[in-house]
């Protein structure tokens, strides 16, 4: 085994994804390789190994930056949190440093035979190869759970048409889908515009009637977002939206047409005007790379994972064992959440430094297992919160809300806690 003074030709890692999961990994991948304590480390005695191992980490993402995901139903709401959500990679920084370096695109081909990858980028192809991949690409979710731009400047010019639409909702707002995000992106919406008529249409009798959690998590849900303003309409499906459309004359006596919002025919014959129409249907596939063999995936789409992240055992892959998935589009047990991702990206870089600890100072590996996770969710209603986790139980208002989610839906909770405002040495 070579030894640590002597050069060493750096561990060339490979992350797919720039979110949650995706930094996680990378920068407590960059700390351990740095022999210091790692940034999600929580043991007061641990100091890290002392022992530097080079590495060089390559980010890939379809966006320019990390957006704060969590905070989507705020930024619809408010220009002030639409620009602090989205801070490009150039500008974060923790990923200033010669170990990490950033490309905006995405994975076209990948050989795990030979670990070489072709990445698709507005320059051209960029080829790349690497020891260890992680794939951390998330659910293609669709607008408004998430943005539809990949550039900060053209997602602040989409969150401000959003905007515009909502603060002349002179006949109100409706936002159909009484899912997380649904909920979510009303309750937000009535709490920074109190004047606008707010309504969320669930075609269930029930909210959040898509998640494995108990009636009292529903219930209270409806309860608190009845307390922030917000009218709810269960059990009716939307089955058309019509613009109105209205004819005005002009001094050359032309016509032109003015749409003035529009009207929802619900599947009790109900019929609704309103000025701005949010379709928050929980609508999301995982983005797992497409050409890897099929039995990497189960019927779902995600990526099969064993408890170490690694791929499992049984896949046609070659060179499986060097090959993690983290975040969302790994399957595991418990609700997709931010918390999750980061953890599920942190174990996978502690994994990955074991192996490289045992190749280059021959110790032996001493990996970390994911445990199977209970569904508990927090969700954001206006100025409260309602929680709900196995080991806590039921929980709902203002102190709730702090503890979940702060001011800003848990923004600064997360940029604190994977250091994305400290350079990394």
């Amino acid at each position: 085994m070579p030894s640590f003074e002597e050069p060493q030709t750096p561990f060339r890692v490979l992350v797919l994804g720039g979110s949650y999961a995706g930094l996680a990994a990378a920068l407590n991948l960059v700390d351990l390789c740095h022999g210091r304590r790692h940034r999600f480390c929580i043991d007061d005695n641990d100091n890290g190994t002392g022992k530097n191992i080079p590495v060089q980490v390559t980010i890939v993402d379809e966006r320019d930056g990390f957006y704060h995901l969590i905070g989507q139903p705020l930024a619809l709401s408010s220009q002030k949190f639409a620009e602090a959500f989205w801070t490009k990679y150039t500008d974060l920084a923790a990923l200033q440093t010669p170990d990490i370096r950033c490309l905006q695109g995405r994975i076209e081909t990948l050989d795990s035979s030979s670990k070489t990858a072709t990445i698709a980028t507005t320059k051209g192809a960029v080829h790349e190869s690497y020891d260890y991949l992680i794939t951390c690409t998330g659910l293609r979710r669709e607008y408004p759970s998430a943005p539809r731009s990949f550039t900060r400047e053209k997602y602040l010019a989409e969150a401000a048409e959003t905007l515009t639409n909502i603060r002349d909702a002179s006949n109100g707002v409706v936002v159909i889908g009484g899912g997380a995000v649904g909920i979510e992106i009303a309750a937000e919406c009535k709490m920074l515009h109190p004047d606008i008529n707010v309504t969320l249409i669930h075609s269930r009798t029930s909210l959040l009637s898509s998640e494995s959690l108990p009636a009292e998590f529903s219930n209270k849900a409806l309860e608190v977002l009845h307390e922030s303003g917000v009218n709810t309409i269960l059990g009716a499906r939307v089955t058309s939206i019509t613009p109105n459309i209205s004819s005005s004359s002009s001094s050359s006596s032309e016509h032109e047409e003015e749409k003035e919002g529009y009207t929802l025919t619900l599947s009790t014959t109900q019929t609704l005007t309103t000025s701005h129409v949010i379709n928050a249907v929980s609508r999301f596939t995982p983005t797992a790379p497409n050409f890897l063999p099929e039995d990497v995936y189960d019927d779902q789409g995600y990526i099969r994972v064993q408890p170490t992240l690694e791929f499992p055992l049984d896949t046609s892959l070659p060179n499986a064992s060097d090959h993690y998935a983290a975040g969302d589009v790994a399957r595991w047990s418990g609700i997709k959440r931010a918390g999750a991702a980061m953890h599920q990206g942190h174990y996978a870089a502690r994994n990955i430094h074991q192996k490289m600890m045992s190749k280059v100072f021959g110790t032996t590996p001493a990996f970390l297992a994911l445990d199977e996770v209970e569904a508990g969710m927090g969700l954001a209603v206006g100025k409260s919160a309602v929680g709900y986790f196995p080991s806590m139980g039921l929980s709902s208002g203002e102190e709730t809300r702090e503890m979940f989610f702060q001011g800003d839906l848990g923004f600064m909770i997360c940029y604190k806690w994977m250091r994305l405002g400290t350079v990394t040495e």
